[in-house]
């Protein structure tokens, strides 16, 4: 758990919070303009942050004890490091609470758990068109990687790879 003097509480999420960081996950598809796409739920959430196993990470950050954002990571490895690093796979900040320092904070706290963990690296995606996002990971020292393409295998794509034979 971290806290700062300005009002701002970063902490794991528990199971009752899982609602909450459902409704800013709505949130963030709407900005992104991605809401065909979302399918999760809180039983989906639940299991996925708290089951056995537990396949990715939950922070809820408040402000003055209100839900100002979340963000969710887990863990991946690089083959040519041999060690494993973190993705952030979403950091989300409600607008009424951008521009206090919250994701600056939560990068330094990430950047603390890698550090603690000899963790070889904290990646991410940001959409080609949030140049406010771009600059803001840039500032703080992220380099993009134009050499790189992401390619995704999601609904009917996957699930034709699952029938193909071997």
């Amino acid at each position: 758990m971290t806290s700062g003097s300005n009002g701002l509480l970063i902490k794991p999420a528990e199971k009752a919070d899982v609602p909450q960081i459902l409704a800013m996950i709505r949130e963030l598809a709407e900005f992104e303009e991605l809401t065909h796409q979302l399918e999760a739920d809180e039983s989906q959430m639940t299991r996925s942050l708290f089951g056995d196993p537990k396949v990715a990470y939950a922070l809820l950050l408040t402000w003055n004890g209100e839900p100002a954002g979340y963000c969710i990571y887990f863990y991946n490895f690089s083959t040519f490091l041999g060690r494993p690093g973190l993705y952030v796979e979403d950091l989300y900040v409600r607008p009424e609470f951008r521009r206090r320092g919250i994701a600056r904070s939560v990068f330094i706290h990430l950047g603390q758990v890698a550090k603690a963990q000899n963790l070889g690296r904290i990646e991410l995606a940001a959409l080609d068109w949030n140049e406010r996002a771009i600059r803001f990971y840039e500032g703080l020292g992220a380099q993009g990687l134009s050499e790189w393409k992401i390619f995704r295998f999601a609904g009917e794509p996957l699930s034709r790879l699952g029938d193909l034979e071997p």
